[in-house]
């Protein structure tokens, strides 16, 4: 069974006239695992793709409880990597969740990242996924062709630059032909979730405080990595 909620970010978990947080929640482990996705969450929250997600993630359903959070919602004109994990951090501490193995992806890596070093009894242990510790000119590329493309509102276009990057030349290749029907299904009503998050992994800078991680640590990577580089893990 699939779980979701709204959360508040005071001490109480209830649902507000503003929405702060969208969760989902799968599995019934007693060990805790928390997922955080990645860049996409600017155009689509968890509550989204809750479905295939916990089908992607079935194997870990018997040993956890998987916890996926969406960045909150909504997001300060001000917001970075930093902010938004102590936003987490207070969104564990209203679900009662004291420290929990945490999974981040790409920016939720960067997340991850500042949420073992600023509150380090929160991670019990960390994985870090296809993500990097500070920007370097390929990830300032991507990102910024993506925000372009956003700006112009050629949401085909968008997600043909997801897929050229995320993917081997071999499956672009084969694949390419459904980025303008994928387009026209999946554009969002609006963008600004999506440049507040990506202002944030611009400016994320966490390379010197990577001395303060101390739980045990996965570092995965991808050595022809086109939006973070290979390099950066």
């Amino acid at each position: 069974p699939i779980r979701y909620c709204t959360l508040s970010l005071g001490p109480l978990l209830k649902v507000l006239e503003e929405e702060l947080r969208y969760v989902s929640c799968f599995g019934t482990g007693k060990q805790v695992l928390v997922i955080l996705p990645g860049l996409g969450d600017g155009l689509k929250t968890v509550k989204g793709p809750a479905l295939p997600m916990a089908f992607m993630y079935r194997e870990f359903t018997k040993d956890f409880t998987v916890w996926m959070f969406s960045r909150k919602q909504p997001l300060e004109a001000d917001s970075t990597t930093r902010t938004m994990a102590t936003d987490l951090a207070t969104a564990m501490d209203s679900l009662g969740i004291d420290s929990a193995c945490i999974m981040g992806v790409s920016q939720g890596g960067m997340i991850a990242q500042w949420l073992a070093i600023d509150h380090p009894h929160r991670v019990g242990k960390l994985i870090l996924t296809v993500t990097c510790a500070e920007q370097n000119p390929v990830l300032r590329e991507s990102i910024r062709e993506w925000i372009d493309l956003a700006k112009a509102g050629d949401h085909a276009g968008f997600m043909d630059s997801n897929l050229r990057r995320i993917y081997s030349e071999r499956y672009y290749r084969q694949n390419k032909w459904m980025t303008p029907l994928i387009g026209a299904l999946t554009k969002p009503k609006s963008y600004d979730r999506f440049f507040l998050q990506a202002d944030a992994c611009l400016t994320h800078d966490a390379y010197e405080a990577l001395e303060k991680i101390t739980c045990p640590t996965l570092i995965i990577g991808g050595k022809e990595d086109r939006i973070v580089t290979g390099e950066a893990s």
